[in-house]
């Protein structure tokens, strides 16, 4: 059961509130194939919340003959990341619900918190094309930490710097790495996964699962009273 009270909300960005999921899934098959790594549009979902240079080393770690040729993650990564950033510029559309989300959490006065396995590139473009910055008080990348998700860390860190405990934040991820990540600072969770795999057993990790952001002030209602 749980019984500690929420005073902050820490959001995973990509998923949760930009639909990019499919421009990093596009941009890591088109940018690994093109270098001669063998995977399917599928593939790519196995790397759902991972930073981007772990995704890159995922890949390669599974296709040494490739990496060896001339093995630059730096430049793969930047690679990958410039092209999400100009499909967001271009094209970001927010997740449903995601502003109705972001006011029930201020109306209900808690801390609003980001926590994302991104760059700080990308989280500027999202802020900015969905125009949501001021309703963050903290923005937290795993870009320059020693690893990212599911390492808990990047959550770590954006509870400190909300000036909160980990076990007062509740967490709303997209993804098992995130989910993880979250589960391991000790934060309470909330999953909301792509449609095509609500059913997967592996969300009863989770505290919560919902649909959408839409549902999100009722649960706060239920969790803060």
């Amino acid at each position: 059961m749980l019984t500690s009270q929420i005073h902050g909300v820490i959001f995973d960005m990509d998923g949760v509130l930009i639909d990019s999921e499919p421009n990093w899934q596009q941009a890591e098959y088109q940018v690994m194939t093109a270098l001669g790594v063998p995977l399917t549009f599928e593939d790519t979902e196995q790397t759902t919340g991972l930073r981007i240079d772990q995704v890159v080393h995922y890949w390669y770690a599974r296709h040494p003959w490739v990496a060896a040729n001339d093995y630059d993650n730096l430049a793969v990564a930047n690679k990958i990341v410039t092209e999400v950033v100009q499909e967001i510029n271009l094209s970001g559309t927010p997740m449903q619900g995601v502003i109705e989300a972001l006011n029930a959490c201020q109306q209900r006065g808690l801390k609003i918190g980001l926590a994302t396995s991104s760059s700080s590139a990308i989280i500027t473009a999202v802020m900015n094309k969905l125009n949501i910055t001021d309703y963050f008080e903290v923005r937290c990348s795993a870009e320059n930490l020693t690893y990212g998700k599911p390492h808990p860390e990047v959550y770590l860190n954006c509870a400190h710097a909300l000036g909160l405990a980990p076990e007062h934040c509740l967490a709303i991820e997209d993804s098992f790495n995130g989910l993880i990540a979250a589960r391991a600072a000790t934060m309470q969770t909330v999953i909301i996964p792509a449609p095509h795999q609500a059913s997967q057993a592996r969300w009863a990790a989770a505290h919560h699962q919902l649909r959408d952001l839409t549902q999100l002030a009722g649960l706060l209602d239920k969790l803060i009273g």
